[in-house]
């Protein structure tokens, strides 16, 4: 999944969420990409601000990988703490809550690529977070 900064005509800038460039590029081209504000099909992709800060401190590699594995613990925790595990009902799950049959919760679980598509041909957000194999 990629998510581009986009531009509609009218000046307007909003993100898009595509499966690769060819979606993006395939989708553009049949002016199936909206606006969200004003509905123009005239989009162009444009560049995403990014910001680097230069720690100028010296630091071992110890020092440095530690907050960052500190920050995915966390996000992991949390995933793990406020999501519900549906396992390989995701997808199922996923349209029950979109179509308003099962209440609306966080979930978590696998889905196959077809599963994905369907969810996407129907309207459901969702995003793919690559999960680490536990430590025995």
């Amino acid at each position: 999944m990629m998510v581009l900064e986009l531009q509609c005509a009218n000046g307007h800038t909003f993100e898009g969420w595509f499966s690769n460039s060819e979606a993006f590029n395939r989708q553009k081209e049949a002016c199936e990409i909206h606006c969200p504000v004003c509905e123009d099909n005239r989009v162009i992709q444009v560049l995403s601000p990014v910001a680097i800060k230069k720690n100028d401190r010296p630091s071992t590699s110890e020092e440095s990988e530690k907050p960052g594995e500190e920050v995915l613990k966390e996000f992991y925790d949390y995933i793990k703490n406020n999501f519900e595990e549906v396992g390989t009902d995701f997808a199922k799950e996923a349209l029950k809550i979109h179509y308003g049959v099962s209440e609306k919760r966080n979930i978590r679980g696998s889905s196959t690529a077809d599963e994905e598509k369907t969810l996407t041909e129907e309207g459901v957000e969702f995003f793919k977070v690559p999960v680490p194999k536990e430590k025995e």
